[in-house]
């Protein structure tokens, strides 16, 4: 169980920072850009939510297949494809997390600092990020531990090699399917403890937020 596990938190250090520049990046643009089509490029970035997990992995797998350069690059049934699905079936929570944060910040608070002759990059991260950090920090806690336990996609375009595709939901798929019952529910209950940390610590940055308004 230890070589999945150590792929799992492989695949989440790689994983992470995609979700924070890519998701982030999507949801400030979509809370603080109008532009044609916005609206069409929201349901896309949420599509990967409602989808069967086979069928956003069969047309990840179709897509890199087909492009040249990706499958010149040997992304498929590797390490970069478990990364690949980590990141597309988790960045919709961090999008809409991104979205929804960059949306409450005080608009008026950018602009005094603008007055002051603050470059817009400083504004960013002095004034912007501070206020939305806390709906930052839910959304990628949540995103996070939806990448670490990706099954659908990672098999469909990683596969379930042992020692170099699979993780640890991988892992507990192929010993259900082995009748390994102890080990699978080893696995599992650390998967459950993950997605529990998460949810503390959403809480937690929830409560903060809380007394942080009711101390203004």
């Amino acid at each position: 169980m230890l070589p999945p596990l150590l792929l799992s938190l492989k695949v989440l250090f790689f994983t992470v920072p995609l979700l924070i520049l890519l998701g982030g990046g999507a949801g400030w643009v979509l809370a603080r850009r109008d532009f044609f089509g916005k609206e069409a490029c929201s349901l896309l970035a949420q599509l990967p939510l409602i989808l069967p997990p086979s069928v956003m992995g069969f047309y990840l797998l179709f897509f890199i297949g087909r492009n040249p350069l990706l499958r010149e690059m040997d992304i498929l049934f590797s390490f970069p494809a478990l990364v690949v699905g980590a990141t597309v079936s988790a960045s919709p929570i961090m999008i809409q997390a991104a979205r929804a944060a960059f949306a409450s910040v005080d608009r008026e608070l950018e602009d005094a600092a603008r007055t002051l002759g603050k470059k817009e990059s400083t504004v960013f991260f002095t004034v912007t990020l501070p206020l939305a950090r806390r709906m930052l920090l839910v959304g990628l806690a949540l995103s996070a531990a939806r990448a670490l336990g990706d099954f659908g996609v990672s098999l469909m375009i990683a596969g379930n090699i042992p020692g170099r595709t699979q993780t640890l939901p991988l892992y507990i798929y192929n010993q259900v399917e082995t009748l390994n019952f102890a080990r699978a529910h080893g696995a599992a209950l650390l998967l459950v403890g993950a997605g529990i940390a998460s949810l503390y610590a959403v809480r937690m940055l929830e409560e903060g937020r809380k007394d942080h308004r009711a101390s203004c």
